[in-house]
Order: C-alpha cells, then structure tokens, then sequence
C-alpha cells in the first residue's frame, strides 16, 4: 500500500484537473519505464513469530539498519516507518510485510539486479537481527490475531472501516503479499487497450503465480487464497471493473469510478483525518463532513486514487495486481510477463486477439475459479493453463522483438522459464508446497520458513 503523496497541495477548481493526472503519465516509447513492486513476509528464526514494529529485533531496527546501504529515512510521529533512495523506496503494509517499490527501470535486466540487491541488503541486516524473509502470497502459519500492527495513521483508519464492509479485509492488511509490476501508456488509445488486454489476462498472472495455499498451518482449500480474500474485502473498491470493456472508456470514465470510491482519510499538516466512507465528489463541493469547507488538492486526490483495489489500477501508469508474492526468480518473471505483452505493439495486438473475444460473464467466470483452481479453471475454449500458454508465448515473442540485452548478450526472455515450467508442468507453486505438506513435510507448516525463505 503507498504512502502520502508527495504531490504538491495544488487546490482542485476543477473536474478536467483529475482527468488531467491520468492524461500526464502519457509518455513517448523510448520513455516507458517499468515499475517492480514485491512484499515479503518477516519472521524471527527461534520462533517463527512475525517480528513487532518496536524492539532491538523489530521492522524499525531492520529499516534503520538498512540505513547503511545509502536509503534515506522517512519519519511519521517520530518512528522510521519507510525509505528512500533512487527513485525507490522500502515501506511497511500494515503487519509489517517489507515491501519494495522499486524505480522506473528501462529492462528487466536491470529490475533483477535491483530485486537482487534489496534482498541482499535486507538479508544482511536480517541476519545480525536473527529474522528472515519469505515470499508466499498469504501468511501459511499465524492467526490474524497474532499479527503485529505498524504505527502509520492511514492504517488506523483502515482497520477500523474494513470490517464494516468485507469479513477478509483485516486479513488483506494484515496475513498478504503480493508482486506487482508498474507500466506506463503512451496516449489514451493505448491506455485503453493495454488495460482491456491485461484485466482479461489478470486472472491468467493469478493462476502461474498462485502461492497461498495455507491458513494458520492447514491446507485452505486454494491455491491463491489472497487473491479469493480480495473477493470479501471492499466491493466499491475491488474487482474486474466490468466498464473498462465498455465502448467511450477513457480517463475521464475512470475518474467517475474514483470517485465513487469512498474515501479512506485526507492527509494534511500530517495528520490522517478520517474520511472513511465518505465521498470524494462532496469534497470537490467543499462539504466533506470531517474537514468542513475545505477544497480537496492535487495530494489528496493521488491520495485517494491508492485507495482503489481492483485487479488493474490506474495512477499516472498501469500496475498489474494480480500475483502472489513468491521467491526471487519469479519476481523478476512478473514484470518480465507483462513487459513481452504490453511493451511491443506486435505482441499487444496478439495479446488482444486472445482475449477480445471474452464475454463479461466469461472474464468474472475466470476470476471467480482462479483462487481454487489456478491453472485448472475453466477458460473460453479450453482452461486456463492453455491459455496461460498462449499468453507466454506472445510474451516471449515480444521481449525477443524488444531485445534489451545484457552484457553477455541474453536478452529478457530467459526472465520468463520458471513461468514456462510451470505452464509444462502443470504444477503451480501451490500445489508444489501442498505436495510437500502432504510427503516429507509431515504436515509439518514450519518447514515452510526454512526452505523457502530468501
């Protein structure tokens, strides 16, 4: 989840001005950028206990010992909650799930080197503070209630409102984590179709990523059990955004479905003041009940466009929220998978092809079996699997026609093997870890911790 914005308090006068922050992330082919995000969940090796927020071995210790690596610290109430350098940053979802919003990178060469170095850096900090790391998309071991709470205000008021609106939004903040990657569009028309194109194939990212088969130490009957809690967390927030296919869509139509998103808080002389629940389109008329008479700016509506949870979101650029989180190699594939497809015009169109044929109920019937089903749901024509085949090679095809090569000459494609195995094979990494589980493992969920940490 982002923090404040840093935008500048510019008053709102007028509609046309939301509509123009969308327009401004247009920007030219040889300025497109891609954006790596992932979360990982902490752990303390002698127990295994998510680490608290305070305390010598705690998330603040580990941001300030990461301190050394040249990140600049970011302060809310006095606690170091996140970090800066480079046009990336490291902050905190609400349990205390490290996340890493990395800088617009030209390649994905260069956004595994950045994964690369991050995990070396957290490990080395990690280490000295006797902690790990594990990517899995939903917390295998530990109860909601056992889950520590980060001091940052906008998760106050979240915590308090989501349980008024979804029966799994605690668990959303709290027991998840996901990769997602950033992209960026070159004019209306191509916003449009790369956002069509990658809705319909969210559910296909959900299924080769799925990694979140247990709840508190048992089989949970999912194979990506975040991406079902984001069917119960906040319906006005959430979902396939249906209107995205309709004819007329564009940024001034996404503008509308923002501001039929209740608010969560506006952020001023920093203060969280909460405004959960209530209406961003009162705010524009001065008449948002917790700050009377106040005009939203320019902070408060990028603000608010965080506040939007569907499986393809909209900022100034696309991000794709769809995927577990997981280990290293697959959080190099993401970004590599959405790159090949939406990055050449050759593979958007073959990628389009694929999909435009989709009806509304199809895409939902997707959506709605992917969480249990992953490769296995049912697809037009056939499953999900085979389209997920489909899907990377296009992709392949498309990072082989963008041809960004590394210093020993390999292009991006090689990103994308562990996805292509586990199209092969069959088995999802949910299903790999229930496999385990259920052979040597014994039953045993802590063997989780060791073997798959970074």
């Amino acid at each position: 989840m982002s923090s404040p914005s840093h935008t500048a308090d510019t008053p709102i006068t007028d509609r046309a001005q939301l509509v123009a922050v969308l327009a401004s992330g247009e920007k030219p082919r040889e300025a497109w950028r891609i954006g790596t995000e992932h979360e990982k969940f902490g752990f303390r090796l002698d127990d295994l206990r998510p680490p608290t927020f305070d305390g010598d071995r705690g998330i603040e210790a580990l941001l300030k010992g990461l301190v050394r690596f040249g990140w600049d610290p970011v302060d809310e109430g006095g606690r170091t909650i996140a970090l800066l350098k480079d046009g990336a940053s490291v902050t905190l979802e609400p349990a205390g799930q490290l996340e890493l919003s990395g800088a617009m990178l030209e390649n994905i060469h260069q956004t595994c080197r950045e994964v690369g170095a991050h995990l070396y850096e957290v490990k080395a900090v990690a280490d000295e503070l006797r902690l790990g790391f594990l990517g899995m998309g939903f917390q295998p071991k530990w109860r909601r209630d056992q889950m520590p709470w980060m001091p940052k205000g906008r998760y106050r008021i979240m915590r308090e409102y989501m349980p008024k609106v979804g029966s799994l939004g605690l668990d959303m903040m709290t027991r998840t984590c996901t990769v997602q990657v950033n992209l960026d569009y070159a004019s209306e028309a191509d916003m449009v179709k790369k956002f069509r194109v990658s809705l319909a194939l969210q559910p296909v990212a959900t299924a080769l990523f799925a990694d979140s088969p247990f709840t508190e130490g048992k089989p949970n009957g999912y194979l990506s059990y975040r991406s079902h809690i984001w069917t119960d967390t906040d319906p006005d927030r959430t979902g396939m955004l249906d209107f995205v296919f309709e004819d007329g869509f564009g940024y001034e139509r996404y503008v509308d479905y923002l501001l039929d998103v209740p608010m969560y808080f506006s952020y001023r002389d920093g203060v969280y003041h909460d405004a959960s629940g209530q209406s961003f389109r009162d705010f524009l008329q001065g008449r948002l009940p917790v700050l009377p008479g106040a005009l939203p700016t320019l902070r408060d509506w990028n603000d608010h466009m965080t506040t939007a949870f569907p499986e393809v979101r909209m900022k100034k650029y696309l991000e794709m929220r769809g995927a577990d989180g997981g280990p290293w190699n697959r959080l190099c594939a993401l970004p590599a998978f959405w790159t090949g497809l939406l990055y050449d015009d050759a593979a958007l169109d073959a990628a389009w092809d694929l999909v435009k044929g989709f009806s509304m109920a199809e895409r939902n019937a997707m959506r709605d079996a992917v969480p249990r089903m992953a490769l296995g749901a049912p697809a037009p024509g056939g499953t999900l699997r085979e389209l997920a085949r489909e899907a990377l090679k296009v992709s392949v095809a498309g990072l082989r026609r963008r041809a960004r090569l590394n210093s020993k000459g390999m292009d991006e494609t090689g990103f994308l093997d562990a996805l292509v195995e586990i199209v092969e094979s069959g088995q999802t990494p949910a299903e790999r870890k229930l496999e385990l589980f259920h052979g040597e493992w014994n039953g045993d969920i802590d063997r989780v911790f060791r073997e798959f940490a970074y």
